[in-house]
């Protein structure tokens, strides 16, 4: 299969179109369940909003590690990032960039419109 990038504007979603987050921090770590609104959305949730594409989101905050827990029976995922909330909500001198205004970040990841991918990628494939 080809990778295909976006050709234009209407092929682009952002997550919070497809899953509502809730998240809750500890310390220096905030975690971050992204669930499905519809669980035919949920493939595509796994295929895109990957530990790699996470950590390049917040990569501001010079995330150490990010962690994906996968949970299918839910239509969820739960992320846990460590090292980004400078130091911990008691240390921090940020106003509120933790827990909720975190999870409102990662909603806005950019994401392919999983159902105009695949026609662009049928499409892609039948070329000789």
């Amino acid at each position: 299969m080809q990778k295909v990038e976006p050709r234009t504007h209407d092929e682009f979603l952002q997550l919070y179109q497809l899953a509502h987050a809730r998240a809750g921090d500890k310390g220096n770590k905030v975690n971050i369940s992204v669930i499905a609104y519809r669980a035919e959305d949920y493939a595509q949730l796994v295929q895109q909003v990957t530990e790699e594409r996470v950590e390049a989101h917040f990569s501001h905050r010079k995330p150490s590690r990010v962690q994906r827990f996968l949970l299918p029976g839910i239509n969820a995922m739960n992320f846990v990032i460590d090292d980004v909330l400078d130091g911990g909500v008691n240390d921090s001198l940020n106003l509120d960039m933790h827990g909720k205004a975190l999870s409102f970040h990662l909603l806005t990841l950019p994401m392919l419109d999983g159902t105009k991918t695949l026609a662009i990628e049928s499409t892609a494939s039948e070329t000789p």
